[in-house]
């Protein structure tokens, strides 16, 4: 009735197998050692000649300087459970393993390093300062490796790279080159993100925006009826200013577009031009021109034919001839601001002036637009291709509401500023000569030899080589058997934040490099993690948290079920330690169910018994067993993570574990061919849900599972499949058991009745089809044969059977009557208001039909618990 057709050994002493289990689950004792295991015997492993379909996906490369946050474990989690799906579904996975080289963080670890040895890289060299670094990378980088075992990733190690790595260097150099020859290469002196601190150019996903403290100060440009106010928060850019803007069409102004000004404290006239991307509406309608300084600017100065003048150096530090020069820019803001203030030319001043302030992600800095020679990717016709292979439909992003933030960024793309001022990273394969001449040098070519030639300085931003991850990790340019067999990768799953950033970039080069193929059939994007009350994690706000403190507190598997069931897509996922225990919890609940059914002898040797051998409770889980496989399927493929854990979770613990296993107590006690079936039954349910738990929970469910079966391992068992099996009468039977054992509880604990507390009842069961259950009803609610003289006290009616109790001497007789009576009222109340609702016809005639149905259902339910509380009250004893 469950699609069985992995033929695994079996274990036919499971009462031993059982003795084999601790007590209790210590994630601790078997993680480290079955991880292992698996990496031994090769189960992660890919192998690019087999003739099973492929299922590839792509790490998101962590920094080498790295070490395993939340963040990483979120993602590291999904994309493990889906490998292992598709692994046990029996396709040849590829789970691509490999880290970055990460230019700029890991040349500021190694260039601190130095300075605790009082040295710079420079009184190294660049030869010698490289070697350094590999020797640092050899010696302290990759952490996050040895953590990422500790999470149960299944990559395939033998496959690991680096994109330093002389594979991934010879396509980084390959591609450069063809971009070159193809014209979409080109080197220009544009305004990039300048970090004065790193002394580089960096690219926008690694600026950090927030708001700042700063100040708005608006400065009078001439004089009399001809002078113009402008207000910047930047007033030492001031001295690099080659004209004022304003609107075409403002009014105000249309009289003085073509005349000259003098620039306060330079002496210097500039014109006054009228362009379009002034907003008359904002501030006085006029702004200051500084083309070497600000990106809008450099844009207005390249319509207007401005001249580009620059006022600082890479230090950030005036360099215009006169008071200023040598002063760092924030000493020369305030000295400007005094010297205009004494010049009479300050219009207005406001501190603090609150505004989004860019600055460097590595250290922090004040990022500086400033104007550089660099090396520029042309990606009009690139991001073209990546905007029409998700509107042709090659490639899915999920959630599909996600595609709209995606076309505003390809769409609207600039070209992309890829050189670095840095000596740790792809070194740009251009010498120049000696008279001018540029040449970009292949792999396979040899650069120009003699005096006067030399290599560009630069080297490439990191996401130039981590674009090329989906191909170059499998070989390219080569064309090796494994590109052939897992390219284009089946789904990419990454955050939503870099979804312009790296994923435009694999999707550019991939087309690219790959003759029109996408990199990846689907972009699976998911939120970011965020602490219990939605706040993002910062080490500023205090709430950072170290995954392997809460991995050695209640191990991976809990980590792991925490947060893929926080996993919707492309949401933000809020996460605390409380829920980390909860999850603690469940393992500990799936550990101690198969541990009693191993001791009760849960087997899975043989076919399942036909239908009609078993009882409705047996037909019951096995029906409910299939439909939660074909669920959890469906949403698999839909990535809903957390839907899916939610569905396991509920089917494990409340069907399984505290319903199914619970009825089959009884049925065990009995003995004899009934009991046999149930064992079967058992055995069958337990090995399914571990296998569909499994992905998300691999350590506890391999433990449990190879000793329910006695085989190999579960990362290579089959996925269940749903057999079709349905049996809608016993779902119906045991639906009306759970309402009965139910509501029973529920007045047992309003009677304040302890939950051992055994109660001698009667059971009304005729006209039922509950008079089979009546052993395990009475097992579930401690409730004992009545003895002659039995007189009942409470009767309680539930789904047409009645349940008498003698509760004399342990029931409140007054406080049942109160109790029963405020029931009452609220179920009289609830009657009368939807009565009045469905006797007013001005409602009806406005109120749509489900919303008169929905009321209609809830005046009877009302005038079902009067009749039922009525009859409770009239059983109890009178005084």
């Amino acid at each position: 009735m469950t699609d069985t057709t992995n033929q695994r050994p079996v274990s036919t002493s499971a009462g031993d197998e059982a003795a084999t289990l601790p007590t209790t689950y210590t994630p601790a004792d078997v993680e480290g050692e079955l991880y292992e295991r698996w990496v031994e015997r090769g189960y992660f492993s890919a192998d690019a000649k087999s003739d099973k379909p492929p299922f590839t996906i792509v790490i998101p490369p962590p920094n080498v300087t790295g070490s395993l946050h939340l963040g990483h474990a979120f993602e590291h989690t999904l994309i493990d459970a889906l490998v292992r799906r598709k692994r046990m579904q029996g396709y040849e996975a590829l789970w691509q393993p490999g880290m970055d080289h990460a230019g700029i963080a890991t040349q500021n670890v190694v260039e601190r390093e130095l300075a605790k040895e009082g040295k710079s890289r420079h009184d190294l060299g660049r030869e010698a300062f490289v070697e350094r670094v590999w020797k640092w990378k050899a010696e302290s980088g990759g952490q996050i490796s040895g953590q990422m075992r500790r999470l149960g990733d299944g990559v395939d190690w033998s496959r690991e790279r680096f994109t330093m790595d002389e594979g991934l260097s010879q396509a980084v150099q390959t591609i450069f080159k063809k971009l070159f020859d193809d014209e979409l290469i080109y080197r220009a002196e544009r305004i990039i993100n300048w970090c004065p601190r790193c002394l580089t150019a960096i690219s926008d996903i690694e600026v950090e925006y927030q708001d700042d403290d700063g100040e708005l100060v608006s400065i009078r440009y001439g004089e009399g009826e001809n002078a113009i106010v402008v207000a910047t928060t930047r007033a030492e850019t001031m001295l690099g200013d080659t004209a004022v803007a304003v609107h075409p069409e403002d009014e105000r102004y249309k009289h003085l577009v073509g005349t000259e000004i003098e620039l306060p404290l330079t002496g210097r006239r500039i014109p006054i031009v009228a362009d379009a991307h002034v907003d008359p509406e904002f501030g006085t309608g006029a702004v200051k021109v500084t083309p070497a300084h600000d990106p809008n600017d450099f844009e207005i100065g390249q319509r207007h034919n401005l001249p580009n003048i620059a006022v600082m150096d890479e230090h950030a530090v005036i360099t215009v001839h006169g008071p200023f020069l040598g002063l760092d820019r924030l000493e020369a803001r305030s000295a400007i601001v005094a010297a205009l203030r004494a010049e009479g030319r300050i219009v207005a001043e406001k501190r603090p002036y609150v505004h989004s302030v860019g600055h460097c992600s590595r250290c922090k800095t004040t990022i500086e637009p400033r104007l550089s020679m660099q090396w520029w990717v042309k990606v009009g016709p690139l991001a073209q291709a990546a905007g029409d292979a998700v509107r042709d439909g090659k490639v899915k992003i999920h959630p599909q509401e996600m595609e709209k933030r995606y076309f505003d960024w390809v769409d609207n793309l600039h070209d992309w500023c890829i050189s670095r001022q840095l000596w740790w990273g792809h070194r740009i394969p251009v010498w120049y000569g000696p008279n001018g001449e540029v040449v970009c040098v292949g792999p396979d070519e040899q650069p120009p030899a003699g005096e006067g030639w030399h290599q560009d300085t630069d080297v490439l931003d990191t996401w130039f080589s981590s674009g090329l991850w989906p191909f170059s990790t499998l070989g390219w340019p080569e064309q090796t058997e494994s590109l052939a067999k897992f390219y284009p990768n089946s789904v990419l799953v990454t955050g939503y934040d870099i979804l312009f950033f790296w994923v435009a970039r694999m999707m550019m080069f991939g087309l690219y490099a790959m003759d029109g193929t996408p990199p990846f059939h689907t972009i699976a994007l998911h939120g970011m993690v965020r602490d219990q009350n939605g706040k993002k994690m910062s080490k500023s706000f205090g709430n950072v948290v170290n995954p392997l403190d809460w991995m050695d507190k209640y191990g991976s598997d809990a980590l792991r079920f925490t947060l893929a069931r926080g996993a919707n897509p492309g949401v933000d996922v809020p996460i605390g330690e409380d829920w980390v225990q909860a999850a603690r919890n469940f393992a500990n609940k799936i550990w101690n169910a198969t541990r009693f059914a191993l001791m009760n002898g849960a087997t899975v040797e043989g076919p399942l018994p036909a239908p009609e051998e078993l009882t409705a409770s047996d037909r019951w889980i096995l029906s409910r067993l299939n439909s939660t496989v074909a669920e959890v399927d469906g949403l698999y493929e839909d990535y809903q993570f957390s839907k899916l854990s939610e569905a396991l979770y509920h089917f494990a613990w409340d069907e399984v574990f505290d319903w199914y296993v619970e009825l089959s107590k009884t049925t065990l006690a009995k003995g004899g061919p009934q009991a046999d079936a149930a064992r079967r039954v058992l055995g069958e349910v337990l090995d399914v849900t571990l296998r569909l738990l499994h992905p998300i929970v691999p350590f506890v469910t391999e433990t449990l599972w190879t000793t329910l079966t006695g085989a190999e391992s579960v990362v290579i068992a089959d996925w269940p499949t749903d057999s079709g099996f349905r049996d809608a009468a016993a779902e119906a039977e045991i639906a009306t058991l759970q309402q009965v054992v139910t509501e029973v509880r529920r007045f047992r604990t309003d009677q304040g009745l302890k939950p051992g507390q055994r109660v001698p009842a009667k059971l009304g069961l005729d006209g039922t089809s509950l008079a089979a259950h009546e052993d395990a009803i009475r097992s579930l609610l401690r409730l004992t044969v009545p003895e002659e003289g039995f007189a009942a006290t409470a009767s309680l009616p539930v789904a047409g059977a009645t349940v008498a109790l003698d509760l004399s001497g342990t029931i409140d007789v007054a406080a049942e009557r109160k109790r029963l009576a405020k029931d009452l009222a609220a179920a009289e109340k609830e009657k009368a208001q939807t009565t009045a609702k469905l006797g007013n016809e001005a409602f009806l005639a406005k109120a749509p039909d489900e919303v008169v149905a929905k009321i209609k259902a809830r005046q009877e339910a009302a005038e079902a618990d009067i009749a039922r509380i009525t009859a409770q009250l009239a059983a109890l004893p009178q005084g």
